[in-house]
């Protein structure tokens, strides 16, 4: 059973900051407006506390969503954020953070094979109900798709980056 003694302190801020690029991958293929970013921002976070009340998730998606709440984590998540994306244009965002969600793929097979599949399943979801917080093209709201086809092409990336894991392919096309 993987945790946080599996990984170097590097590579467990990476893991811990993975939910987070998976979320900030959306955001970056369709900007909307200020309402759709704060929507899409959110539910990484959201998606972090079901897991922490979520019996049923895996004891590395838990001890993930639990250890974020630390101030020590996040702390470390922010440096390896600002080391990663410093500098960054919007545009180059999506594709930083779709590489750096491979790497933690490569990483958590590597670490943690047996867990490996449920957590890249896991992420692909924060991702796929990022993309679904708030819709695209409309006005405050009304209007608009649920999921653009930018966003559908990202979760398309995101979900070749994670090794396409379990329920990536589902319901792409008619969302």
């Amino acid at each position: 059973m993987a945790d946080k003694s599996s990984f170097t302190p590097e590579e467990w801020s990476r893991i811990v900051a993975s939910p987070v690029v998976a979320s900030m991958a959306i955001t970056a293929a369709d900007p909307g407006g200020l309402w759709s970013l704060l929507q899409e921002s959110m539910a990484s976070g959201w998606a972090l506390l079901e897991a922490r009340q979520d019996a049923q998730v895996t004891p590395l998606v838990k001890a993930v969503a639990d250890d974020i709440a630390g101030t020590e984590t996040q702390n470390a998540v922010r440096e390896a954020f600002q080391a990663k994306f410093k500098g960054s244009q919007f545009a180059d965002i999506k594709g930083k953070a779709v590489e750096e969600l491979h790497a933690v793929s490569s990483l958590l097979d590597a670490k943690t094979p047996e867990e490996a599949p449920a957590f890249k399943a896991w992420l692909w979801s924060v991702a796929r109900k990022s993309a679904e917080a708030g819709k695209e093209g409309g006005f405050l709201g009304f209007g608009g798709v649920a999921v653009s086809d930018a966003e559908k092409a990202t979760l398309a990336d995101i979900a070749t980056a994670l090794g396409n894991p379990e329920g990536s392919g589902a319901g792409l096309a008619d969302t």
